[in-house]
């Protein structure tokens, strides 16, 4: 599916990733956003590995966070991180490319809830998070600048 670069959630992703130092470490790229979900890419690297010579699980949460503040921004609205949880369901290696779908399960004016599933280039399932965030009223453009 190809990326509608002129979408609102498209701009408020551009906005965070250009801020976001840490997710352009990581390697991040945009495969999908759509308004309440999004789709990640990235590439497990040497230096992301832990003394078992694996990705050390602080890598697979901060992909997941990633694609979980992405998604509940899109919206428009400023969102932050109130609770999140993950689960390792399988290791992650050097090499691996980890593909990170964040969805939308519930919406109210304050709160919103996502669950974030992160599998492997074989399609299998490597962690499982869910996230809780806090709606702010602060906008990411205002009215003139869309």
């Amino acid at each position: 599916m190809a990326i509608d670069k002129s979408s609102s959630e498209y701009q408020v992703f551009e906005s965070m990733y250009a801020n976001d130092d840490f997710s352009q470490w990581l390697g991040i790229e945009l495969l999908e956003v759509q308004t309440g979900a999004c789709r990640l890419k990235m590439t497990v690297r040497k230096e992301m590995t832990n003394g078992f010579d694996i990705a050390h699980g602080g890598i697979t949460y901060s992909f997941a966070d990633s694609a979980f503040a992405f998604a509940s921004n899109g919206r428009g609205r400023k969102a932050v991180s109130i609770e999140t949880s993950i689960s390792h369901v399988a290791k992650v290696e050097i090499g691996d490319t980890l593909f990170a779908k964040a969805e939308e399960m519930n919406l109210s004016h304050k709160l919103a809830v996502y669950e974030v599933t992160v599998t492997n280039q074989r399609e299998e399932k490597v962690a499982l998070f869910k996230g809780t965030v806090y709606r702010t009223s602060k906008e990411w453009f205002s009215k003139k600048d869309i």
